[in-house]
């Protein structure tokens, strides 16, 4: 009897290991075939996300950052030299023009408003053109004028001088106003200070304009062919000292 129960468990037991084997065998084999059925030929190994992003972000190592703030300094440095070197311009600059005193037209407003127009009787002209004198001034007694071929008075004087000579102010003075006549051709007219002007005319190729300040020894312009006033004359320069609207001697300012 016990021989019996014991070869009746050893069935059962081996039936139970038989069903469990089996079912073992038939659970992989669904597992294989579920894979193979869902790969739709995508790789089975794990896929990396993409890192660009992630690298974009990185933080710039610190040897980099030192040499950012490299490029920084270097950028604060070169704006501190052309500080300097454009502080060394202007001192340059204030040097000379104060050993030159003299203003060339058309310079800088600021020069020319140093200009200090103060002429008076005691003041004496730089001669705007050098050269013989060819008709005196004369507003007593009159004077002949060969072009002209008669007399009369004259109230300035009138200047030998080649053409294209530079013609320059004979002393500091405002640009009052420049124009044109068929006895004077191209003049201009200079406001010296104290109710003192000149003419100069007989000009060309003016270098100046009007309400322009410019300096004793400033070229105005050049002698012009002379018109025909003056065609026997010559080439010459007209000027002409005023003081308070009167004609004046202008010899009696020159140097």
């Amino acid at each position: 009897m016990k021989e019996k129960m014991s070869q009746l468990f050893k069935d059962k037991v081996f039936l139970v290991l038989l069903v469990l084997g089996l079912l073992t065998i038939v659970a992989a084999a669904g597992v294989i075939t579920i894979q193979r059925g869902n790969n739709d030929g995508q790789s089975p190994y794990l896929e990396v996300p993409d890192q660009k992003g992630v690298i974009a972000e990185e933080t710039i190592p610190q040897e980099n950052q030192v040499a950012v703030a490299g490029d920084s300094n270097a950028e604060q440095n070169l704006d501190a030299d052309t500080q300097v070197a454009d502080s060394a311009k202007a001192t340059a600059k204030a040097e000379t023009e104060a050993k030159n005193p003299a203003v060339k037209a058309g310079a800088e407003k600021e020069a020319a408003a140093a200009l200090v127009l103060n002429f008076n009787d005691a003041t004496k002209m730089a001669w705007p053109v050098s050269g013989n004198v060819i008709l005196d001034y004369s507003m007593e007694s009159t004077i002949y004028f060969p072009t002209l071929d008669q007399y009369k008075c004259n109230p300035g004087i009138v200047i030998q001088g080649a053409v294209s000579t530079p013609v320059v102010a004979p002393a500091n003075a405002k640009i009052q106003e420049i124009g044109s006549n068929e006895e004077l051709g191209n003049y201009v007219i200079l406001n010296m200070g104290n109710d003192y002007t000149a003419v100069c005319g007989q000009l060309k190729e003016l270098q100046v304009v009007e309400n322009e300040y410019v300096a004793q020894g400033d070229v105005l312009g050049y002698v012009a062919e002379p018109t025909k006033y003056y065609s026997i004359e010559g080439a010459n320069l007209y000027f002409e000292l005023e003081h308070e609207n009167q004609p004046v001697d202008p010899l009696d300012y020159m140097q």
